[in-house]
């Protein structure tokens, strides 16, 4: 089981992160570029960047943690129950979200620091 405090903690790990709101509710951007976020609607859950092949792969799992609404469908974002995650496959989610929208300079900087 996951917060959004946890989600915060997890990408603040990455550079140029910053908490923020997107439409009036929380959300994670890298460099001003939107990649995560707390979702109000009566669905709830995180809604998270992801690649389009990942997202079907997730959805095709049959796993209960990853859903989308017909708002979602056709955009490379998954949404995801935080009750149902561990903290291992959110911190992976989140990455890789952090990578697919991180400006090319900081994410090279990132992976040479991290010797990726």
């Amino acid at each position: 089981m996951a917060t959004w405090d946890d989600v915060v903690e997890i990408a603040m790990r990455y550079p140029e992160v910053e908490e923020t709101t997107s439409w009036q509710t929380p959300s994670l951007k890298v460099k001003g570029r939107f990649f995560a976020r707390l979702r109000t609607e009566a669905e709830g859950g995180l809604a998270i960047v992801c690649d389009p092949s990942e997202k079907a792969a997730l959805l095709a799992s049959g796993d209960p943690t990853f859903y989308t609404t017909k708002h979602y469908d056709g955009y490379a974002m998954i949404l995801v129950n935080l009750d149902r995650i561990d903290e291992s496959r959110l911190a992976d989610l989140i990455e890789d979200a952090w990578l697919l929208k991180a400006p090319v300079k900081v994410r090279k900087a990132y992976e040479q620091r991290e010797g990726n």
